[in-house]
């Protein structure tokens, strides 16, 4: 924390009526030069309990925070999650989670969910991902693949059941896929970019786990096989897996996931934000607003170090303020209930916003 978050928080344990020793920071400035460490600082005696569900994706950013958090507040109990988007969604309009981290913005069904249950939540950017697509490595035919290629891939009952039936030059090998649940923000994406325009669903024989472990298992134990997930997981076995450049459908150059064409969007369209979505009423719990504070003002190094993709410094002065002002709603769904169109930056700026 810096020097005005460290003050806030000395401010919020009180006024909240909670007895601290001390609120650990990071660092300070001292009269004499010299600079405090968070082991010169007492101990914290914030306590409380912290529940965070949702993507698997966010979920090794959530953790890299609540790892850090811990060591200033170790009386803090923090749970993280990785039971999907969706599922994660659900915990949180049925307030059974004062987190939810999300891969995608919240829908409008979801959304609706949170008015009926009374749910009031401020929404924040955390870092961007990019969905990978990865072949085992003795895949040595596919070079690259564009969106069309894909799209014979995955979509619908007459997908494409061999390699060969993508590209004639490829093996005449049935393509075995592995693929997050449908309760997935990760699946909700891919299917929005390859499927939702044509009105059609992803194929189903896909084989289907929550667990991106698995999938980076299912992917690597099979030559003919292919998956996709969040970049950290790629980043994570890149001895294992092999990651297929995507051609650009704007500029048809195929581009690796790497952080500079993620953080600039050519690696498109599968560059995304990711979210943590935060109950209000829990935001008035003195440990949830601190640990807030600390996710916001520390996620874009720990997302480098969790393999995901740091937000431009802007988007996270944003977040920033819309926490501080206490901004409830969403920025991805309109006044009339429907799913709003557009690029990130288009769509996370303060006349979108629905409460």
């Amino acid at each position: 924390m810096n020097y005005r978050n460290w003050i806030a928080c000395v401010a919020t344990l009180l006024v909240s009526g909670i007895v601290v020793s001390g609120c650990s920071k990071s660092t300070s400035s001292q009269s004499d030069g010299n600079t405090a460490t968070v082991d010169d600082m007492p101990e914290s005696n914030l306590v409380g309990a912290i529940k965070i569900d949702g993507s698997s994706t966010v979920q090794p950013i959530s953790d890299a925070v609540r790892e850090e958090f811990i060591k200033l507040h170790p009386q803090v109990d923090v749970t993280v999650s990785g039971n999907g988007t969706g599922n994660g969604f659900k915990a949180f309009y049925d307030k059974g989670a004062d987190i939810s981290d999300a891969s995608r913005p919240i829908k409008p069904g979801e959304f609706e969910k949170c008015q009926a249950n009374g749910v009031s939540f401020i929404e924040l950017p955390v870092a961007y991902d990019g969905l990978t697509i990865a072949v085992n490595p003795e895949n040595d035919w596919v070079k690259e693949l564009t969106v069309e290629q894909l799209t014979k891939m995955f979509v619908g009952e007459d997908a494409a059941k061999k390699w060969s039936d993508v590209d004639p030059s490829w093996p005449d090998q049935p393509i075995k896929i592995f693929a997050p649940g449908t309760g997935s923000g990760t699946y909700d994406y891919f299917h929005e970019v390859l499927a939702k325009a044509n009105k059609k669903e992803l194929r189903e024989d896909m084989t289907l786990n929550e667990n991106d472990n698995i999938l980076v298992q299912g992917v690597a134990g099979n030559k003919y096989s292919v998956g996709f997930f969040g970049v950290a997981y790629y980043t994570a076995n890149k001895d294992r897996l092999r990651a297929v450049p995507i051609v650009n459908p704007k500029d048809d150059v195929a581009y690796e996931p790497t952080v500079d064409n993620i953080s600039s969007n050519k690696y498109a369209p599968f560059s995304r934000p990711l979210f943590i979505y935060v109950n209000s009423e829990s935001l008035n719990r003195a440990e949830v607003q601190v640990f807030v504070e600390f996710y916001i003002e520390n996620v874009s190094d720990l997302c480098e170090a969790a393999n995901s993709v740091r937000l431009p410094q802007s988007m996270i002065d944003q977040a920033q303020e819309n926490l501080d002002a206490r901004e409830e709603g969403t920025h991805f769904v309109t006044a009339d209930g429907e799913s709003r169109e557009g690029s990130f930056t288009e769509l996370f700026v303060s006349e979108n916003l629905v409460k």
